[in-house]
């Protein structure tokens, strides 16, 4: 008897091998996958093809959007933290409040979509300043307009407060946005994405609001009377998040290196498309698959307010839904308080805007049962606890 329980202990243990051997061969494929994607960079033929190929028709939105006016843009990152919200694929609307998640993350690959074909220029700026700058002091002093200090590297370690204390009282420099214009147009011809007369306008504009605001530029609108709640250059800098640290991309010289690194190797791609759109986000989705990638984040912003007055909200949610993922993968969006005149229950005390968080898989699930009537049904359904 005891021969026989022997003997089916052994064949047991073996039949358990036998399946551990099989998990850690399909294991194996997917994490030498990740391994290979870690290093990898697309040419800049690359990077430019990509870009057109996923881009569809353009449209208007009634803001100039050269910065971000969600004060409380930060107040996700301690949650993400908690959740290891990391690699993979980010997707992002808007300007650079995209690449203060984007250091955190440190996704393998990034795509900023948005309808304007002017955010696209504008992240061409970025890339290229970037691609001009050493270190985080002399990004900013190219893009607000500032002449570099002698010794930059020596401001490598300053804090990000003192870097924006050294630009405020710093006096802009005569001609710099001429030679600043002139060498950002210079980098993008060198990758081959070739500017239209209109795209040159825009990126000088672009250029220009930031030499001559400085850190107090604002967000705009070209419809609506200006705010008075919305943060300026130096306030989205400057900000913390909920567990009280600096979390801006510049807050550290690291984070900006490692945001460097990702444009040097063209892997933030822009993109003109409408997250309704019939083809951009379903592209981007394809794109992930055949390359074995899963989205990380995905900030949206306060688009679904617009797209919940309209027809596209499905179309939206559709194109969410196709996105690869997993149980980590989020949607980042905002609220502003004003919307239906009172605060989200998850609202800071001293913030108009309010940042919400939630996993891509019960947004899709939600919408698979109709579950979204309203933006009130968005904004409120499995939002998760960022506190």
């Amino acid at each position: 008897m005891r021969r026989i329980i022997s003997l089916i202990i052994i064949i047991i243990c073996a039949l358990l091998q036998q399946q551990a051997a099989q998990a850690l061969r399909t294991q194996e494929p997917a994490a030498e996958a990740r391994e290979a994607r870690k290093g990898r960079s697309l040419t800049a033929q690359q990077f430019v093809s990509l870009s057109a190929q996923l881009s569809e028709e353009g449209g208007y939105f009634d803001t100039d959007n050269l910065i971000s006016n969600e004060t409380s843009y930060l107040h996700v990152l301690g949650r993400m933290r908690r959740m290891n919200v990391s690699g993979g694929a980010y997707l992002g609307v808007g300007p650079d409040q995209n690449f203060s998640y984007m250091a955190q993350i440190r996704p393998e690959i990034a795509f900023m979509i948005d309808i304007r074909r002017d955010n696209l220029i504008q992240h061409l700026v970025f890339k290229s300043l970037f691609a001009l700058s050493r270190n985080r002091i002399e990004y900013l002093c190219l893009l607000i307009g500032r002449p570099i200090p002698e010794n930059s590297s020596a401001w490598e370690s300053k804090d990000i407060a003192e870097i924006a204390a050294w630009i405020d009282k710093t006096p802009p420099e005569k001609g710099l946005l001429d030679r600043t214009t002139k060498r950002v147009e210079e980098e993008i011809s060198r990758i081959g994405f070739d500017l239209n007369e209109r795209d040159r306008t825009t990126l000088r504009h672009i250029l220009a609001e930031f030499h001559a605001a400085g850190l107090d530029l604002k967000f705009t609108s070209k419809n609506r009377s200006p705010r008075y709640y919305y943060p300026n250059y130096r306030d989205l800098l400057l900000e913390k998040d909920l567990t009280g640290r600096q979390g801006n991309y510049l807050a550290r010289e690291d984070d900006f290196r490692f945001l460097k690194s990702l444009q040097e190797r063209n892997l933030v791609i822009p993109v003109v498309g409408n997250l309704a759109g019939p083809s951009a986000l379903k592209k981007i989705a394809e794109y992930l698959r055949k390359n074995g990638e899963k989205v990380s984040a995905f900030y949206t912003s306060n688009v679904e307010f617009y797209l919940m007055r309209g027809i596209d909200f499905d179309s939206f949610a559709g194109n969410v839904s196709a996105l690869p993922r997993d149980e980590k993968s989020v949607i980042i969006r905002s609220y502003f308080n004003g919307t239906f005149g009172y605060p989200h229950p998850q609202s800071v005390s001293g913030y108009y805007s309010t940042q919400l968080l939630q996993t891509i898989e019960s947004f899709a699930g939600e919408y698979a049962k109709g579950g979204y009537q309203s933006y009130l049904d968005v904004i409120g359904k499995h939002m998760l606890d960022l506190r």
